[in-house]
């Protein structure tokens, strides 16, 4: 626990938090900024800062547990499907955004298309880095 992560005080201000569902390792809140009503966070109680940095059983564990929750938020929504998201640096806390969704593009306001030439650049510095790192097909 992180005492200055406003994530691992959840538990300790209950009562500011929509919490919809929760066990001994997972909490499952409504986002108070949501891009959809519904929008809902799910984080590990114990504080690890990236996703990437979470230990295999509880990595596979909160997708397992985001799969669970998909259908009861997806029908209590009355949405088509659920989004998952990804960030890590509004805060440093493993979470997962569960969005409702109803149609492609929903979520690309503002997103502008790159470059044939700015893909390929970047997918150059990719490859050269996963080659470097010696990984193959998986």
């Amino acid at each position: 626990m992180d005492d200055n992560c406003i994530f691992c005080n959840i538990d300790k201000n209950r009562e500011n938090e929509e919490i919809i569902w929760e066990n001994d390792e997972f909490i499952a809140f409504l986002d108070k900024r949501p891009i959809k009503p519904g929008h809902t966070l799910l984080i590990p109680k114990k504080h690890a800062d990236f996703l990437f940095n979470l230990d295999d059983e509880t990595y596979h564990k909160i997708m397992k547990t985001a799969k669970k929750l998909y259908n009861p938020l997806r029908k209590a929504m009355n949405s088509r499907t659920m989004g998952i998201l990804l960030s890590g640096f509004e805060v440093l806390h493993v979470h997962l955004h569960l969005v409702p969704r109803d149609k492609p593009g929903e979520y690309n306001a503002g997103l502008k298309e790159a470059s044939k030439e700015e893909l390929h650049a970047v997918a150059e510095k990719i490859r050269d880095e996963i080659k470097k790192a010696g990984i193959v097909g998986i």
